[in-house]
């Protein structure tokens, strides 16, 4: 699962994952945010719905980062005004940076489980003291992958190895596809 393979993903239009707008629990979550000039990273962002969105809401330090080139090219054209330097092509596990947030939308679940660990660490080191890290995460298992599932029961602890105020509760804003499947989390440094 390397850029190769999302780029042929994106090209041969093979993306379940994308609903087409930013994630409803996600858009709840915003709402509690006060910062606008908070800075914001928003990993494996894919068609970066959520960046739109808050940008739209007058949030001018979001950085979106993914691997691959398609869903990043699809996002310049859906938003011409979205400032270039903010537009990141890479790696999240090699990226270098610091944020207050960093916001979690399907990357989690598209990275081999035996990288959470490291992912978590990441996360970590990206953010500010007191920064925070939230998102959905899907409650289920799934064959193959990716996506890969999992459960609360394994994040709770994997997320308390860094972080504090690790909350994790089921959704009540998914779409009905996942309605039951989601829980949404937020942790601080």
């Amino acid at each position: 699962m390397d850029v190769n393979y999302w780029s042929l993903r994106y090209q041969k239009e093979q993306t379940g994952w994308d609903i087409g707008e930013a994630s409803r629990p996600l858009v709840q979550l915003f709402k509690e945010f006060e910062d606008k000039e908070a800075k914001i990273l928003i990993p494996g962002c894919g068609n970066a719905y959520e960046a739109e969105y808050l940008f739209n809401e007058g949030y001018q330090n979001v950085y979106l980062l993914d691997m691959a080139k398609e869903p990043l090219n699809d996002f310049i054209k859906r938003n011409p005004n979205f400032p270039s330097n903010q537009i990141l092509f890479g790696d999240f596990f090699k990226h270098i940076g610091s944020y207050d947030i960093i916001v979690e939308q399907t990357f989690f679940c598209a990275i081999n489980p035996n990288l959470r660990t490291l992912y978590v660490d990441k996360c970590h080191e990206l953010l500010n003291h007191k920064g925070r890290i939230l998102g959905v995460l899907f409650n289920r298992d799934f064959e193959g992958g990716p996506p890969f599932g999992g459960s609360i029961n394994q994040y709770v602890p994997l997320f308390k190895q860094k972080f504090s105020n690790v909350k994790f509760e089921y959704s009540k804003y998914s779409i009905e596809p996942r309605s039951g499947s989601e829980v949404v989390f937020s942790c601080e440094k």
